[in-house]
């Protein structure tokens, strides 16, 4: 049953990265990237403003990490997102984003002193080959040539920035409750995603995005946020995190199904590796001796 709370996190992310990928044509990258965390925040308000007030004196030394926070996984990473999906597929930036994991742990290496180990080194080396083939359909030969795919390098920038996101939440461990901290990260992206919002070409909410829009903010903002914690709290960080891995697989399939996409030999053998890397980094924990 504890199982559940992290499948069903993943299953909605999947759908949501398929989602953002709709959305482009559909609406502005900036629209739906505002109005996403506007929903949101205006949903959690009459919940969470009441006890943000109550702590105000616990919560106003750590304001700057906060906003750090929310500019990083809630501003940057998902806007980045929704401007790669006008170019790349969203199978590639399932296989890109199952990268987050392996840069987190690179992060933690360098900046917290976390020893190199024989898994993290070789499924660098491992993944770093599968999302080459990715992003070079099969050819990486031809990167050097036409080099990266606008939408591929902006999915890879996201992932980076969400990678810090999850590094800087394990290196400060804001001494917060997990909710108010979310919210408090939802109200910095309304305020940093607003001058670019209305600076931004605007298509409007209509029957054709709505849908969209809805599924961004209810499902992948606030509910699945909501399971991953408990799956934290159920079943402990590591065990959580490795179903991180079935991301890019179950946003394939989403892909294949609702968007028609095909799967290619390359998409098959660059997941795979991507995956096994980031597998032998989790597991494969014996440190380099110096």
């Amino acid at each position: 049953m504890n199982y559940l709370f992290p499948l069903t996190a993943i299953l909605i992310w999947a759908g949501n990265t398929v989602v953002t990928k709709m959305s482009a044509g559909a609406i502005h990258p900036a629209e739906i990237g505002f109005y996403r965390w506007l929903l949101a925040g205006l949903l959690f308000t009459p919940f969470l403003l009441p006890a943000v007030w109550r702590n105000r004196a616990a919560i106003r030394p750590h304001l700057g990490k906060v906003f750090v926070l929310g500019v990083l996984g809630m501003a940057m990473y998902q806007s980045l997102a929704y401007f790669a999906a006008g170019i790349t597929s969203a199978t590639n930036m399932g296989i890109i984003l199952s990268l987050m994991p392996l840069m987190s742990l690179a992060l933690s290496i360098a900046w917290l002193g976390q020893r190199l180990s024989y898994g993290a080194l070789l499924g660098a080396v491992v993944s770093f080959f599968g999302v080459l083939e990715v992003v070079s359909a099969g050819h990486p030969a031809s990167l050097l040539e036409q080099g990266l795919n606008g939408g591929d390098l902006l999915m890879l920038v996201a992932t980076l920035a969400y990678a810090l996101y999850s590094f800087l939440l394990k290196k400060w461990q804001l001494r917060l409750p997990p909710l108010q901290l979310l919210y408090l990260q939802v109200l910095v992206a309304i305020v940093v995603l607003l001058p670019l919002y209305l600076l931004s070409e605007k298509t409007g909410l209509h029957s054709h995005n709505i849908g969209l829009v809805l599924y961004a903010c209810v499902l992948a903002s606030m509910i699945a946020p909501l399971l991953w914690m408990q799956a934290v709290h159920r079943l402990g960080p590591s065990r959580t995190t490795l179903f991180f891995n079935l991301l890019p697989l179950v946003t394939a399939l989403i892909a294949a199904v609702v968007l028609d996409e095909q799967l290619a030999s390359y998409h098959l053998v660059g997941g795979v590796l991507t995956l096994v890397g980031v597998v032998l980094a989790e597991r494969w924990t014996t440190p380099i001796r110096r």
